[in-house]
Formats: C-alpha cells, structure tokens, sequence
C-alpha cells in the first residue's frame, strides 16, 4: 500500500467515526467539532502505532499532532467550560492498550525516538528535559480517550471541561513538544543536515547544560540514515 493510499485509508476511517460522533449534533456544534478532532487523533495513532506503513510514520504524526492542536487551541482560547455536575462522573476503567501503544511506536521510531525540550520556556535558565515521542503520544491518548468516554457516554459539558482542564495542564504542552521533535525530524531530512545521536542522553538522565555540551554528547548519525527507513529524504531526493 503506497503512502497516499495509507494516508486516505485512515482519513476516511476517521472521517467515518466523525459521522457516527455528530449523528445526534450539528457538524458546526463546537464540541462536535472538537470530539470529531480528538477522535480522527486517536485513530490515527493507533494506526501508525501498528506499524503496517512505517514509512510515513513521522510525516503522518506531524499533521495528526498539528490538527490536534488546532483543536487545542481552540479549547485554551475558549471561556472556561463548566461541567453540569459537580463531581465528575466515573468513567469506567481506562483501556489497558496504552501501554503497547507507547511500545510499538517507541518500536517504530527507533533511533529518533529520543529528544530535548525545554518544560517551561518562561522559567530562567530553564535546562533542557529529554523526552520520548512515544511516551508524548501514548500520554496524549490516554487523556484524548479519557474526555471521550464522557462524550460517548452523553457528557458534553464534562468532556469539553476535561479536554479543556488537561488541555492547559498536561496534553497541549505535551504535544506541543512532540510536535516540535517531529517537525526538526523532517526539517533535518529535508534540509539535507546531520542530525546528531542523542548517545547516552535519555530520558533516565539529566540533560546537559547548554547547547555546545548536547553537541558533543551527539553522535555522527547522518539525517540520511533516519530519512529512509522513516520515510523521508533528503530535499534533493523527492518528496515527504
């Protein structure tokens, strides 16, 4: 199956499961719109996650993380959302998959998995954190299913509220910074630079203290080297 067909398979899943979503809604309903987002981001996960097209793994999260935030967006600009009830419902238990989710991704996108990010960039001399992109992911998820347990369940007001609330606290900065990885990802293929092996640099470790020392900790993995088996290449190569 080519790149495209792959990228119009999930599209039309997703688009389908928008459908299911907004039967009971009009499609220009705020929380239709954005539980129609949330769930096109979770599918789309999961199918990347399964590895049947590995090539356009890092292309297809950077649009799916980059819609997703649209979404995100829009929640952290709109008015506080107020559930109806005061405690929040029980969901039920959370689904048990996240956790092979974040394995076959970390799977996936071995040896780019692993990256640098500033947590606060309003706090001083703040030093860099290292992360994984499948950690972000999984973690995302795991917020995104848990608002939409309420919205299937009929909660609009208590799903928004959740969105929203983990919006600001936990998931937009997450992916906020996973979409910073994946887009230098593509940027250092594209542009046809070295991208640096993060050796000995993981997320059970401190990163260093400034650029120049992370500059050395890298190691001599050329951008080539990741574009091929990722599915991206060189910008004299073709298109993502």
């Amino acid at each position: 199956m080519s790149d495209t067909t792959h990228a119009a398979t999930v599209t039309t899943e997703g688009s389908r499961v928008a459908s299911r979503l907004s039967d009971a809604a009009a499609p220009d309903d705020f929380a239709v719109q954005i539980a129609d987002q949330v769930e096109s981001f979770i599918l789309a996960v999961t199918e990347v996650a399964k590895g049947d097209e590995p090539s356009s793994a890092v292309p297809y999260l950077l649009l799916e993380v980059s819609q997703l935030l649209l979404a995100g967006g829009r929640l952290g600009a709109h008015e506080d959302i107020v559930p109806d009830e005061r405690y929040e419902p029980d969901t039920g238990p959370e689904p048990d998959d996240v956790d092979e989710l974040r394995e076959r991704l970390a799977t996936l996108l071995d040896p780019v998995d692993v990256y640098s990010e500033v947590f606060d960039p309003y706090v001083p001399r703040n030093a860099p954190v290292t992360s994984r992109i499948s950690d972000d992911m999984a973690d995302v998820v795991t917020d995104l299913r848990h608002g939409m347990a309420h919205y299937r369940a009929g909660r609009t007001s208590e799903a928004l509220w959740w969105w929203q609330f983990s919006y600001l606290s936990n998931w937009g900065s997450t992916a906020s910074a996973a979409l910073r990885a994946l887009q230098s990802l593509v940027a250092h293929v594209r542009l046809d630079t070295p991208l640096g092996e993060l050796d000995g640099l993981d997320t059970d470790s401190g990163a260093a203290g400034d650029d120049g020392e992370l500059e050395r900790e890298a190691g001599a993995v050329m951008a080539a080297e990741i574009g091929v088996p990722l599915g991206m290449r060189p910008s004299g190569d073709g298109n993502v």
